[in-house]
């Protein structure tokens, strides 16, 4: 295993786009066909000998890991908290990709509908197991119908009353009437690992942990020492 390629798996779209200048800034630099958005090519060699890196969407990012089809990864901490892999280490937050993942309903929702007047809530979301935790917590039921996209039409069709979902501005929300309830959790990427790979290749796994933790580190200081100056 030792000898294998260190394959680490990245997400498609906006987090790849800030994802990229950290992976630049730990000295990895992927082929020109990485940047390349006609390549059909999901494996991409980089600047460094035996280390590969894959794009694939980001909930597939936290599978990879998890069953060591690559030992590191970028995943946002929503998609952590939905599968639970005990196999996934994340020593580090990256500190992009923030947003939040909200409770949602049309803005007209009648006051006899309170949510501390339920037992009972269906919710249209990408993200059963967080959304049942979530209410149950609360001591309320809830029954999720699983979307992947175009979460805001389930109340507007009449398929649920509510979403959980991803927010970043509140844009699409507002364009289809619905508004933000409350807070399920705040969202960042992280820097993860396979506890497996970790264990057996600790030295080298453990080297590229640190040279992102020291990227982050540096880029968290850069506003500071632009404001000083």
């Amino acid at each position: 295993m030792s000898n294998d390629p260190l394959v680490i798996a990245v997400p498609k779209g906006r987090i790849l786009d800030e994802a990229l200048p950290i992976i630049r800034a730990v000295g990895i630099e992927p082929e020109p066909a990485f940047a390349d958005e006609g390549s059909r090519k999901l494996m991409f060699e980089t600047n460094r000998p035996g280390l590969q890196i894959i794009r694939v969407r980001s909930f597939d990012v936290a599978t990879f890991v998890a069953f060591g089809g690559a030992q590191l990864g970028i995943a946002g901490n929503d998609v952590l908290m939905e599968f639970d892999y005990s196999e996934i280490y994340a020593p580090l937050d990256l500190g992009i990709g923030r947003c939040r993942l909200s409770l949602a309903q049309p803005k007209d929702l009648h006051e006899s509908h309170s949510l501390d007047q339920l037992s009972h809530v269906r919710i249209a979301t990408k993200y059963p197991h967080i959304t049942r935790k979530w209410f149950a917590d609360r001591g309320i039921q809830a029954e999720c119908v699983k979307l992947n996209g175009a979460m805001e039409l389930a109340p507007v069709l009449g398929l649920c009353p509510r979403i959980v979902d991803l927010v970043s501005t509140g844009h699409t929300l507002k364009a289809n009437g619905l508004v933000e309830v409350e807070t399920v959790a705040h969202v960042t990427s992280r820097l993860i690992v396979n506890r497996t790979a970790l264990k057996v290749r600790a030295q080298e796994i453990g080297g590229w942990i640190e040279k992102f933790r020291a990227a982050v580190a540096r880029s968290d200081a850069a506003p500071l020492r632009a404001a000083k100056g």
